[in-house]
């Protein structure tokens, strides 16, 4: 079942907006199907590459954002626990981490039942995801590279500084 609407009589596909979002922001995108869209968005930390999906027997649009680092397998223990302690605090999405691969991203799905998407939806959904993956990455970073444990990474990176020195 396809999200539909009626007035109209045509079919409106998420991705369709999301790729026109792409355009007005200058994204680099590749749409591999009419279901699939791939992203990369240029973050403070890293390049962040986004896949969207759209799923019509679920009527989902999934969206993965992944980082373009790999955890050791010597880190993997702790970084589950940041994971763990990162999701806790988060309203929208979640982070996981694909120990085969080491790879951490953030997941999120708009499901819409019988609704169409609206550019607004699709703009905060990628906001959710680059807000928390902005918000997260140097506490990944910090498990990862400096051999920190998870609290005091995520301590270190909820850290916000006010003003102008």
């Amino acid at each position: 079942m396809s999200a539909e609407y009626v007035g109209y009589g045509r079919v409106t596909n998420p991705i369709d907006l999301i790729e026109q979002l792409a355009t007005a922001h200058d994204w680099p995108c590749d749409r591999t199907n009419d279901d699939e869209l791939t992203l990369v968005i240029a973050g403070t930390w890293t390049d962040y590459h986004v896949s969207l999906n759209w799923r019509d027997d679920l009527e989902a649009l999934h969206l993965a954002c992944a980082f373009d680092f790999r955890v050791p397998e010597n880190r993997l223990p702790e970084m589950y626990k940041l994971v763990a302690q990162i999701n806790e605090q988060l309203w929208l999405g979640h982070f996981d981490l694909w120990a085969q691969d080491g790879l951490v991203m953030f997941r999120h799905a708009l499901l819409l039942n019988g609704a169409v998407a609206t550019t607004r939806q699709c703009e905060a959904m990628l906001q959710a995801a680059l807000e928390g993956c902005e918000r997260y990455y140097q506490a990944f970073q910090f498990v990862v590279w400096a051999g920190k444990q998870s609290r005091e990474a995520l301590v270190s990176a909820m850290f916000e500084t006010e003003g102008q020195a």
